[in-house]
């Protein structure tokens, strides 16, 4: 085989893999959701979202990069979906966040990582696509303050520190 013949055999074979790779990531995102949708533990289901949410992001990605802003869009909707279902099943298998934190450590620290993953498409996102995205942030945003307070009720959010006032100077 000549020099010229690996390289056409080489560039065959990488355009081959750039035309599967698109389809195999989809049906992995599409088994991941499965496995997701199935799964009755709360913190399994917490701890698949991890997964399943890398794969969404990195298909949010590769739409914008095709252009495709819906597609993105609609992928991160479902993020938000996932984080939801997820949040509810802990609440209602584990209600006590603050004695059984597994699950709701590995989930608070997803949806921050999706709250960043949205403040990065909506910098690139056309201005017809943003409000949804600003509204799914928001979500993603309040679902991550109640994470918080199951996780540490105890402590003061959102409060000042009240401070002594400092004393009068005696003339």
């Amino acid at each position: 085989m000549t020099a010229r013949g690996t390289t056409l055999g080489a560039v065959c074979g990488l355009a081959l893999v750039f035309l599967v790779w698109p389809s195999r990531a989809a049906e992995q995102l599409a088994d991941l959701q499965m496995r997701f949708d199935r799964e009755s533990n709360s913190v399994q289901k917490a701890k698949l979202l991890e997964k399943l949410g890398g794969a969404q992001f990195e298909a949010v990605r590769q739409a914008e990069k095709a252009g495709d802003n819906s597609t993105a869009g609609l992928t991160l909707e479902k993020y938000r979906d996932n984080v939801r279902a997820t949040l509810e099943s802990l609440k209602k298998q584990h209600p006590n966040a603050e004695k059984q934190p597994n699950g709701y450590r590995q989930l608070e620290i997803q949806v921050r990582k999706g709250i960043r993953e949205i403040g990065e498409s909506l910098l690139v996102a056309p201005e017809p696509f943003k409000p949804p995205l600003e509204i799914v942030r928001e979500d993603l945003a309040a679902m991550d303050d109640e994470l918080l307070k199951l996780l540490f009720p105890n402590r003061p959010l959102n409060k000042k520190a009240t401070s002594p006032p400092p004393p009068e100077k005696q003339p």
